[in-house]
């Protein structure tokens, strides 16, 4: 062998070995760290590559709000709670106070949106009214009719003065061609794209992405969900071949102000710079909710929507109910969904019978026997497919968002959720999605158990790609 070859030998044989060291110091799961571990050791070339791509989590998030400076000298212990919330909730309102680093806000008044038929009037006429600024982050955002109106307002909006920013994922924009974006600047309106992937020269951060889904119109009106911009949303059109059922909010009051911080964030970590804004709060809104915002993403946030729900579902006594399209929940929530049914909790998990990813249909069959082992109520309702993420506990503590309960959203994707203190808000989501489960069909342990062996291959094999899903 020529010395060359033996310096070219070496050196891959370095690069993999440093790469599988680094996976072992720094990679937070077990099972992660084992598989990057064996790839950049087996495949010593492409290993390595696909870890520098994929596996480095190189996000450092200066958050003003959210900081850990911040929560290095919180008080917890001494942090009031509400006296509305009830006791069992306290503690709850405590593990949400010490994650965020933020206070409980009072006075707010949150409505559900139910579909696109419902949601983007409301959120057009937000931009329409809009006279000082409009802020809007999503993950998906067509070109097709829906898109064109929510451009034609933004691009009026910006016209009229008003201070329009724009911020899409720089791989959800891939969703649909032609992308947003170009007839979006034509029209003046400043649009800028999340850690968009690139081949030249390779984007170290393609497998991070900007999930959530804010419009923000003057600092007093929040839209949040898990609803993208489309004409998929639109599932009473006559014309639909397919389309997708969703449920999005409208926020007033103090806590706008928190989630518009979010947006913030963002556009600072993505352009550097950050929006003066006004700094008295958002005003409230004669409503009767208490709420507080939560975010998850791969840098300083990292499990820490996982911890705010353990703790919700440890505080349940009554019923625990759940909506997602995706359910490939860590292993700390499935122990404490477990516990909670053999305490006598009534736990329901509503799922889509046909999802729209089907190697997250079959990864979730594979796990879904050590739920309904214990009582836990798993349902599969049928279509159209439906995107609502949605937690209710005793019909007081609720959860509303961007985020899946999978690894993609809980390690992977930047997200954001609300919490919502209010027995007359949890109380409709509760009648939400007990009218979902009436409808469903409940997945039997006799079920899962009977699938034939292929079917059942199928699903563990996608099941051993949970941790990358």
């Amino acid at each position: 062998m020529q010395p060359v070859q033996w310096i070219l030998v070496v050196a891959v044989a370095l690069v993999s070995t440093a790469s599988a060291v680094h996976a072992l110091l720094f990679k937070r799961e077990p099972a992660a760290a084992f598989g990057w571990i064996a790839f950049c050791l087996l495949f010593p070339v492409v290993g390595p590559i696909f870890y520098y791509l994929l596996g480095i989590n190189r996000i450092r998030m200066r958050a003003r709000r959210l900081r850990g400076e911040q929560l290095a000298g919180l008080d917890v212990a001494n942090a009031s709670v509400p006296e509305s919330i009830p006791t069992a909730f306290r503690t709850q309102a405590q593990i949400s106070r010490a994650v965020t680093g933020l206070p409980m806000t009072h006075d707010n008044r949150i409505e559900s949106l139910v579909g696109g038929e419902a949601a983007y009037p409301a959120m057009l006429e937000a931009i329409e009214q809009a006279t000082d600024r409009v802020y809007l982050s999503t993950y998906i955002f067509e070109s097709n009719q829906t898109g064109q109106r929510f451009a034609d307002a933004l691009a009026a909006a910006t016209a009229r003065g008003v201070d329009v920013r724009v911020l899409l994922d720089g791989a959800g924009e891939f969703y649909n061609r032609p992308a947003i974006r170009h007839r979006l600047r034509r029209d003046g309106v400043r649009v800028e794209r999340f850690l968009p992937p690139r081949l030249i020269p390779p984007s170290p951060v393609i497998n991070l992405r900007n999930h959530r889904k804010l419009l923000i119109t003057d600092g007093g009106t929040v839209f949040v969900g898990g609803m993208n911009i489309g004409d998929r949303h639109l599932i009473e059109r006559p014309d639909r071949r397919e389309g997708i059922r969703d449920i999005h909010f409208r926020v007033n009051g103090p806590v706008t102000r928190q989630l518009e911080d979010v947006f913030l964030d963002d556009w600072e970590f993505i352009t550097g710079e950050r929006p003066d804004l006004p700094s008295s709060s958002a005003p409230t809104a004669g409503g009767t909710a208490l709420g507080r915002t939560l975010v998850d993403g791969p840098n300083e946030d990292l499990h820490r929507l996982t911890m705010v729900l353990v703790g919700a579902v440890a505080a349940a006594r009554e019923h625990i109910a759940i909506m997602t399209p995706y359910f490939l929940p860590p292993r700390e929530l499935v122990a404490a969904l477990q516990a909670a049914a053999v305490r006598g909790t009534r736990v329901d998990i509503i799922l889509p019978g046909h999802n729209n990813l089907p190697f997250m249909h079959w990864a979730s069959r594979n796990m879904l026997w050590e739920l309904v082992k214990w009582n836990v109520g798993v349902y599969y309702q049928p279509g159209p497919f439906d995107h609502t993420k949605l937690i209710v506990v005793d019909r007081h503590y609720t959860q509303v968002g961007s985020a899946n309960l999978d690894a993609r959203s809980l390690r992977l994707n930047f997200e954001i959720m609300l919490e919502v203190y209010d027995t007359d808000f949890g109380g409709r989501m509760a009648r939400h999605i007990e009218a979902a489960r009436r409808q469903a069909h409940r997945v039997t342990l006799s079920e899962l158990d009977e699938r034939p062996m292929l079917p059942r291959i199928r699903d563990a094999i996608a099941w051993l790609f949970t941790p990358y899903l």
